[in-house]
């Protein structure tokens, strides 16, 4: 029953006739304007929200003339009242039709009220209420383009009498979260205009940023908030703390510039000065400059002959060569097995022939003459294999050399240089090798 009387007055003004459309008609089938919290606070707001569909309905004309009528008969505060005279004479600039007009539909949607006892006109507790909404934003609109100013001030004024809403903090932290977006965007745009004109625009904001900062801190303190407000207060803080923090950002980044503008000369002027003058012209002066910039020729000063043959160069016969040039990887192959492989056989002839020839020695044989052969490789290989004669470890082996190591040969150097007579080698040590004689083992 206590929920039926609570919606008793929603209901009547769902159902009210003087509507030309229900609330009820335009939400989809099945769903009750009951259930939306969203509805509950338009619809008790509703006799305000009628007053500013009086004044702001129709023309940009008429919204004007209701507003400077409301204003000028709310502005008299040592006499609030009027009389249908003071009215005219007040507004005699006015049409009289048209005022007299004004006044009914203001007095019908009880901007105005009528009192009978003194017959004079005053303007209605609504009516105030919406003369000092329409006052505080036509006062923050002279110098808060961003909307921060004014929605600080209204989140500051309702702290100080205790009544912090948590649609305020919400809307401050959605303007607040679009400037920093805005602020990142120019700072990744790498633009030095886009830059300063953030910077100036965050310059214009620091007051309400610095002023919005105390109100925040002053409402997270408060113990008496819900979760839901004391969660938005925090993030109203950081979200004010971020932009705070990015003047120091936009010099950095102004700094970065400076260290890669370009100056032009020794006249003092850089490309970004040269950038704003360019800015300031209007297009018409701007084609202007550019109409006979097409028609000048190029001077060959400015050709540097060696960069266009080497452009010329990789455009005439690089580009082709590498173009022409097969870059396709050959095909597979099966992994050849060892026995595929071409093993060369290894020639022992010459060892073969000389080991006939010592194994035949019976008489000592001069150094020289063993190593007589018909070249300087088959010298040098006879000289290389004599150190294996009579060695022990060489004799216990198997193959041609160790066949060689077992010859009964001693050989006999001497500590001097002979010519061998040789065309092909000039010294050679002086030795000799001597047949062993054979143990007798019949003794």
């Amino acid at each position: 029953m206590a929920q039926a009387a609570e919606h008793a007055p929603l209901m009547q003004l769902l159902d009210s006739s003087d509507a030309d459309e229900r609330l009820q008609d335009v939400l989809r089938e099945g769903i009750s304007a009951e259930d939306l919290p969203a509805v509950f606070p338009l619809l008790r707001g509703r006799s305000l929200l009628r007053a500013f569909n009086a004044l702001f309905h129709g023309s940009e004309t008429q919204v004007l003339l209701r507003l400077l009528v409301l204003r000028t008969l709310g502005a008299r505060a040592h006499a609030p009242e009027w009389t249908p005279a003071e009215i005219r004479d007040q507004l005699a600039f006015v049409e009289p039709v048209k005022l007299e007009t004004v006044v009914q539909r203001l007095k019908e949607h009880e901007l105005l009220t009528w009192d009978n006892e003194t017959l004079r006109y005053r303007v209605s507790p609504l009516g105030r209420k919406a003369l000092a909404a329409v006052a505080t934003l036509l006062e923050f609109e002279r110098d808060d383009e961003d909307g921060l100013g004014y929605i600080t001030a209204q989140l500051a004024a309702g702290q100080a009498v205790g009544r912090v809403s948590a649609d305020e903090l919400a809307h401050l932290l959605s303007r607040l979260s679009e400037l920093k977006e805005d602020f990142d965007r120019a700072v990744l745009s790498g633009s030095e205009h886009r830059i300063r004109r953030a910077a100036q625009r965050l310059d214009s904001v620091w007051t309400w940023v610095e002023k919005g900062t105390e109100v925040v801190s002053a409402i997270a303190d408060s113990e008496d908030l819900d979760a839901t407000t004391h969660r938005l207060a925090q993030a109203v803080g950081r979200a004010q703390s971020a932009l705070l923090r990015q003047a120091g950002i936009f010099q950095r980044e102004l700094n970065k510039i400076d260290q890669h503008r370009v100056h032009l000369g020794r006249t003092g002027l850089s490309s970004s000065d040269l950038v704003a003058w360019l800015r300031s012209l209007t297009p018409d002066a701007l084609a202007q400059h550019a109409d006979e910039a097409a028609m000048l020729p190029v001077q060959p000063p400015f050709l540097q002959d060696q960069i266009a043959l080497d452009v010329a160069e990789y455009e005439l016969l690089e580009r082709e060569r590498a173009a022409a040039e097969s870059n396709a990887l050959p095909t597979a192959e099966s992994t050849p097995t060892t026995h595929d492989l071409p093993i060369d056989e290894e020639d022992l002839s010459p060892l073969l022939e000389w080991h006939e020839q010592l194994a035949a020695l019976q008489a000592p044989l001069e150094l020289s003459d063993a190593l007589r052969g018909d070249d300087y490789a088959l010298s040098a290989y006879r000289l290389s294999l004599l150190g294996l004669v009579g060695d022990p470890e060489s004799s216990a082996l198997q193959g041609a050399t160790a066949d060689l190591a077992r010859l009964p040969l001693k050989l006999e150097i001497e500590p001097r240089l002979i010519d061998p007579g040789l065309a092909t080698i000039a010294l050679v040590s002086a030795g000799r090798l001597h047949p062993r004689k054979e143990k007798n083992t019949d003794a």
